[in-house]
Formats: C-alpha cells, sequence, structure tokens
C-alpha cells in the first residue's frame, strides 16, 4: 500500500476506513479513539517534526522514507515514528467490520502453507503470542508462499523490502482497553472475524 505526500506534511493521519464502531467487540470504539487519535497522532507528529530540514528524503512517500532511514543509528528515533506511521495506516486497512475468509488464489497459498484456514490462525495467533513485549505480527509472501513473522516495536519487514499482507498489531495500546491481558482473546477474535482479506489479495500485486 503506497503512503504518499499530498500536502505540505509528508505524513498524515488518514481517516479511518471503516466507522468506529465498525470492528466492535473485538475493538472498540474508544480504544480506537486512543489508538487512532492520540497514538497514531502522536507518531505522524513527531514524523513531521523529524522530518524538517531533510533534503536528502524530499519527494519520497512514507515508506520510501522508513526504506531510506532503516538501520541507521543517527535516525533511529526518526525510523521509529515514521515507520509506525506506515504501520498503523497499514493495519487499519488490514481490518474490517465484515467476518471474511481468502479466496481465489490467496486462499490456495493459505491451504497450501498451513493446511486449512483453522490451522494458519493458530499459527498466526501463536506467533503473536509469542511476539515479547511490543511489535506486530504480519502475513507477508515472496509470491509463491506465505510466512508468518513478527517484528518488534516499530520495525517492520516491509521496512526491510519484503511484501506484507496483513498484520496485527500487538503493542499493549491495542488490545488492553477492550481484552485487559488477554492477548490471546484479542488475538483469536480478529483473525477469525476482523482481518481484511479483500486487502491481503489486492497486496499480492499492489506496489509496496
Amino acid at each position: 500500500m503506497s503512503q504518499t505526500q499530498t500536502s505540505a506534511n509528508v505524513f498524515e493521519l488518514p481517516a479511518l476506513p471503516w466507522a468506529p464502531d465498525a470492528l466492535a467487540p473485538v475493538i472498540s470504539p474508544r480504544t480506537l479513539e486512543f489508538h487512532h487519535g492520540q497514538h497514531h497522532k502522536a507518531y505522524v507528529d513527531a514524523a513531521n517534526k523529524l522530518m524538517e530540514g531533510r533534503k536528502d528524503l524530499a519527494g519520497k512517500g512514507v515508506l520510501e522514507i522508513v526504506r531510506a532511514i532503516a538501520g541507521t543509528d543517527a535516525d533511529k528515533a526518526f525510523f521509529n515514528a515514521a515507520s509506525q506511521v506506515w504501520n498503523h495506516t497499514f493495519q487499519w486497512h488490514s481490518l474490517t467490520g465484515a467476518k471474511q475468509r481468502p479466496s481465489g488464489a490467496l486462499a490456495d497459498m493459505v491451504n497450501q502453507g498451513f493446511g486449512d484456514y483453522e490451522k494458519f490462525a493458530a499459527e498466526f495467533a501463536g506467533a503473536g503470542i509469542k511476539q515479547f513485549g511490543s511489535g506486530w505480527v504480519w502475513l507477508t509472501t515472496d509470491g509463491k508462499k506465505l510466512t508468518i513473522k513478527t517484528t518488534a516495536n516499530a520495525d517492520s519487514p516491509a521496512a526491510h523490502h519484503e511484501r506484507c499482507l496483513l498484520t496485527i498489531d500487538v503493542w499493549e495500546h491495542a488490545y488492553y482497553l477492550d481484552h485487559q491481558n488477554r492477548r490471546k482473546a484479542y488475538l483469536d477474535a480478529v483473525i477469525d472475524q476482523r482481518l481484511n482479506w479483500e486487502f491481503a489479495a489486492a497486496n499480492l500485486t499492489a506496489k509496496q
């Protein structure tokens, strides 16, 4: 998913792609009020501040900037903010209010890689549960097979030129108001009821 500059600020807080109550009861409007309206916004504000004076990054989109500064000690704070802007925007599109399942070529890839959807769901949730501390769980592809990966803090496979199909945020602020410390319950519910498999299918070929 491409996030490009559309105003004087490179980094912008996007509108949610669904109504604030669309993900309830799995993710409540109150969680989104904090997660999108405060946490995501804070990353946007920080990234724009750190972008000031960076002529070397002028004209680049969000993911291009993230990739350009990944792994550089001098830009660690900038990377954290910029990457979290991209991660969160990607996550909002990874979620949907309507229960979906993969279809077509993507369904075939799920079945070939994991056996069936239930086995995929267990493995995807398991990876997210095992991610120590803050981070993300991702479904990625090399174009031939699917791979589940986790990243800590602000990092993502996309920052390292890997193709991402879906993600779920496992930072505590993503689920604590609704599920307290029950990360497994949160992940199980999202995977069963709220993953946007149409978005995942589009990401098989979309520019990233």
